[in-house]
């Protein structure tokens, strides 16, 4: 045990000052991942049993629901694409340009930390689906965390409700600026250092600002839900409830262009396109 514990030391400390270490973590991640579908195998196998036992009368309300969202969703685009393309003439008018969508590669969560003190999952694209570290990951609903490691055929992807992250957000409403920061909770994040008079009121939404190169802007990460403001006291405690369905969503969504490649390419903007998952399972 006494010599487990000081190998254990020394590669600790070997990981954090050299990376030596990087090209073993990728091999033995690349090496463990047909165990980590495995382990999702009997989901996978109820899943399917699901489906194939649904009934008719099931499946036709299903139809029906899926016929009225559609309609729903065709009016919002239709009403998008009028105001992206107001959008693009105010833009020609101040001489500028910009990103009409962001490249997005849709991925399949195959794992979970065991440990409840860390909070990140692991996703079904990695460094031959030209995944990156750092890339922003979304599910249907916003934000849901960043790509910390890359193995071959998978990503692990840290959480926003993870102690660790944090998030430049502003509110949608105003533009006020603010940093969210996770807890440990999948329920509520908390905004640092918010100035007693700032105009954040509950309900806001909380959307990405795009500071600091790492989030593309405008993407959905929070509802504040709690304003408390103590006398004597020059910051407010602001709780907002993520957006994003952290420990319930199944499918989710890369975001394959980077924020700097948005400074740095805008001639490039044109040829940038979202890829939709379609009923057949194609991007």
């Amino acid at each position: 045990m006494l010599l487990v514990a000081v190998l254990s030391c020394v590669l600790i400390f070997v990981d954090s000052r050299f990376d030596y270490l990087d090209k073993v973590r990728h091999a033995l991640g690349s090496a463990l991942t047909p165990m980590q579908w495995l382990s999702n195998l009997p989901r996978g196998v109820v899943d399917w049993v699901d489906e194939v036992t649904t009934s008719r009368e099931q499946l036709q309300e299903d139809v029906d629901a899926m016929k009225a969202r559609t309609l729903v969703l065709e009016r919002k685009a239709q009403k998008f694409a009028f105001i992206m393309a107001e959008n693009g003439r105010l833009r020609e008018l101040l001489n500028a340009s910009g990103v009409v969508d962001d490249t997005v590669k849709v991925a399949e969560l195959i794992g979970v930390s065991p440990d409840p003190f860390k909070h990140y999952v692991m996703v079904s694209k990695g460094r031959s689906d030209q995944i990156m570290v750092g890339q922003a990951v979304l599910d249907s609903s916003g934000l849901i965390g960043q790509v910390i490691e890359v193995s071959e055929f998978a990503s692990r992807v840290l959480l926003i409700s993870d102690n660790s992250h944090a998030v430049p957000v502003q509110v949608n409403r105003n533009g006020v600026r603010a940093i969210a920061l996770g807890n440990g909770s999948y329920d509520f994040l908390e905004l640092a250092n918010v100035p007693d008079t700032a105009d954040i009121k509950e309900g806001d939404l909380l959307v990405s600002s795009g500071l600091g190169g790492r989030f593309p802007p405008g993407y959905p990460v929070a509802e504040v839900i709690s304003v408390q403001h103590d006398p004597g006291q020059p910051f407010a405690k602001v709780t907002a409830l993520p957006k994003a369905q952290l420990n319930r969503s199944r499918l989710v969504l890369i975001v394959a262009k980077h924020l700097s490649d948005i400074d740095g390419q805008d001639a490039d903007n044109g040829e940038e396109s979202a890829s939709i998952p379609t009923p057949g399972g194609t991007e």
